[in-house]
């Protein structure tokens, strides 16, 4: 009897790898036809047909491929993977030079952008760019065709008059353009006033002033100016307008008795919600019964917001304008209007409440058996703040103790699955304040990770993923439905590279051959910082290494999470994907299957992640704000720090328990210092003395500076 050839693993590749391999059999078959099935089985790559078909897709965007009908490629004559130019789409991230590199979806490198070749193109803006590799060089590098849609149209400045002339200085560092106004449309603003300007007319390229207008004159500096600024240079309006407001408050309090006939009624079964403490807008609830049969039924319970916002209201627009909440470290800017976000959606406790519901079975091995989605009513018995949860589950003591305890327990199981499969724990430190009635920080610190953010999170997870697997599973033999999608791409393999030497250097082995390798390095390294806080700089480094998740009508999967299918359902108040997704399941729940255009969806889903990045980035410049507004207290006095970084102008040091980052030039040290070229450590001139990535040292606080959002310090010799 003849043994089993044993089967050859296959390799997962990144999107950009995968197209570049596409591309070399294309080029061999030159006249040859390929579906993604015959892709897959001649590359003999891991990658699912989702992932090929994203590929080929986007080698037809950039006219190196042609699309023929049920799902067929061919090469595009005269095409060529190595030709001088293809053109790509990406988002700017300007360096100070006033140069950029363009992130490109599907690409391993950024792409370098001369300033001279970025045309009127700004941070953040996504943009069309023509790329081409330089003979006898690897990065590739390009220029700006044209922009697609910019980051922001509204911008912070300082108003200066120069005889006929009306400009605004922006406040932004990576605003290298002054904007000009009429000086006849001052809206009373003095030389030297701040004002907001919105760019009416954008300049054609570098060297030209856009023109705008001035919408308002802002009031004296301060902290609250501050967090308004960032807010408004990162694209952001501060208020809704006015008919939008009037929709909102046009809603009647009651639900209507017809409503609560067409949902199934959960009102009866017991629900609680568990949130932060400062929490006004409850997203979602979690209910908890026995079943006759001794299974348990766990109820993922969402703000039904699709049945207030309807398709083409302003309300809609609107939310779709400004796509998420921004959370900055003092307040919140609601994606909604405070009568939905902070009421008619909001799960309260003790009112009835309308919800999308993800509804699921486990049996008595905590095996999923079942799962149910539709429209539903609840009502929230008990809101828990997160360390009230958390209470129940140390001392087993307390209402729903009990039953928040079996959820632990289910959802400790779910993320152990998750792990085993390839799941990454981003489990990176969060810096939080306490502030005075002024909102000036008053305390820095780490947040505590407790069981209860992990739970809900867990569960959270559950529904994300099953409700995509729903979507894409439907149609699995027919056209697909086309669906919000978010996705995470494999990390780049050159800087995986890099953090391997990087993490070596300071005595931790990476195994980095595949995909999988390199999840199980990861979760490893976050293990071993909980004891070594220089490994724990490592950590936001290896972040960085990764893909940015992003929304998608092309499924590729969730690296992070180890997921085929996954995508975001849970927190419509605050994050429009969702409210997407929710009016898609819905269309799509039952006998009925409907699909919506899908090149306008992928619109959505690119301007979706385009926001989400503005309010990452506004909540990073409040962070960073507030944690040099509370070392201004503290000058002169001396902490205990970590090396976190090196330039050639001094060493970084972050301050243990809470996270503040300040520079050490230097000129303030007794001698100079050479810095290595891995910029993992750095060599007294007259001494030898080293300083090394993680070193543990003493500093004292010289200087802040708000404006530029930096602290200054000066090593203290032990």
């Amino acid at each position: 009897m003849h043994k089993k050839k044993p089967k050859t693993k296959e390799k997962k590749l990144t999107s950009g790898q995968l197209q570049r391999e596409i591309m070399k059999l294309f080029k061999d078959n030159p006249k040859t036809r390929f579906n993604p099935k015959q892709i897959s089985k001649k590359l003999g790559v891991a990658n699912n047909k989702d992932s090929i078909l994203h590929a080929l897709v986007k080698l037809s965007e950039s006219n190196q491929v042609m699309a023929l009908e049920d799902f067929k490629f061919k090469l595009k004559r005269g095409s060529s993977s190595f030709g001088p130019k293809k053109l790509m789409e990406g988002y700017v991230d300007m360096t100070r030079t006033g140069a950029a590199y363009i992130e490109c979806e599907g690409e391993d490198d950024d792409v370098y952008v001369a300033a001279k070749n970025l045309g009127s193109a700004l941070h953040g803006d996504m943009v069309q760019i023509a790329v081409w590799t330089p003979r006898g060089r690897k990065r590739p590098e390009g220029e700006v065709v044209k922009v697609v849609e910019r980051a922001s149209d509204t911008f912070v400045g300082t108003l200066m008059l120069r005889r006929n002339l009306a400009i605004v200085a922006p406040s932004r560092l990576d605003m290298p353009v002054d904007i000009q106004v009429d000086p006849e449309q001052l809206k009373d603003a003095k030389d030297g006033d701040r004002v907001v300007v919105k760019v009416k007319q954008w300049h054609k390229k570098q060297g030209q002033r856009p023109r705008g207008v001035i919408t308002t004159v802002l009031g004296a500096d301060g902290s609250d100016l501050e967090m308004k600024v960032i807010l408004i240079n990162n694209g952001f309006d501060l208020e809704f307008p006015k008919e939008v407001l009037e929709e909102s408050e046009a809603f009647p309090e009651e639900i209507p008795v017809y409503e609560i006939h067409r949902r199934r009624d959960m009102r009866q079964v017991t629900t609680f919600t568990i949130d932060p403490e400062d929490a006004k807008d409850f997203d979602d609830a979690i209910s908890f019964q026995y079943l006759d049969n001794g299974n348990l039924e766990v109820g993922i319970h969402i703000a039904d917001v699709t049945h207030y916002v309807k398709q083409g209201t302003e309300l809609d627009k609107e939310a779709y304008l400004r796509s998420t909440s921004v959370y900055l470290v003092d307040r919140v800017l609601p994606m909604l209007p405070e009568r939905l976000s902070n009421g008619l959606c909001s799960l309260r406790p003790k009112e009835d409440k309308l919800t999308f519901s993800a509804v699921f079975e486990f049996d008595k091995k905590q095996k999923l058996v079942g799962r149910w989605f539709g429209k539903s009513i609840i009502h929230s018995d008990r809101r828990f703040a997160y360390e009230e949860a958390q209470e129940r589950l140390d001392s087993g003591k307390g209402d729903f103790a009990k039953e928040l305890r079996v959820l632990n327990k289910l959802a400790k199981k779910m993320r152990a699955d998750r792990f085993k499969n390839g799941a990454i724990d981003f489990d990176t430190e969060e810096v939080r304040f306490r502030l005075d009635e002024d909102g000036v920080p008053v305390e820095a610190y780490v947040k505590e990770r407790m069981d209860a953010h992990m739970l809900v999170e867990d569960f959270m997870l559950l529904a994300n993923r099953e409700v995509a697997t729903f979507i894409h599973k439907k149609a699995e033999n027919e056209m697909e439905i086309p669906f919000v999608y978010r996705i995470h791409d494999y990390p780049n393999p050159d800087k995986v590279i890099e953090l391997a030497r990087f993490a070596k250097e300071l005595g931790f082995q990476m195994q980095i051959n595949t995909p999988q390798e390199i999840a199980r390095s990861f979760n490893k390294l976050v293990k071993e910082a909980e004891h070594d806080g220089a490994l724990k700089l490592l950590q936001p480094i290896a972040i960085r290494t990764m893909a940015k998740a992003e929304y998608s009508t092309e499924n590729i999967g969730h690296y992070g999470l180890g997921f085929e299918y996954y995508s975001h359902f849970t927190s419509p108040i605050r994050r429009y994907s969702d409210v997407l997704s929710h009016r898609i399941l819905e269309m799509n729940l039952g006998d009925r299957t409907m699909r919506i255009d899908k090149d306008r969806l992928q619109e959505q889903c690119r301007h979706i992640s385009l926001q989400e990045r503005k309010a990452m980035t506004a909540e990073r410049e409040s962070i960073k704000y507030k944690q040099v507004e509370f070392m201004e207290k503290h000058v002169g006095e001396t902490f205990t720090g970590l090396v976190s970084g090196m330039i050639d102008r001094g060493i970084f040091v972050e301050i243990e328990g809470n996270k503040c980052e300040g520079m050490v030039g230097f000129e303030t040290m007794q001698e100079s210092f050479d810095v290595g070229d891995g910029r993992l450590r750095a060599t007294g001139n007259r001494t030898g003395k080293v300083l090394k990535m993680g070193d543990t040292v003493k500093v004292k606080i010289l200087s802040t500076d708000l404006a530029k959002r930096q602290i200054e310090m000066e090593l203290v010799e032990e």
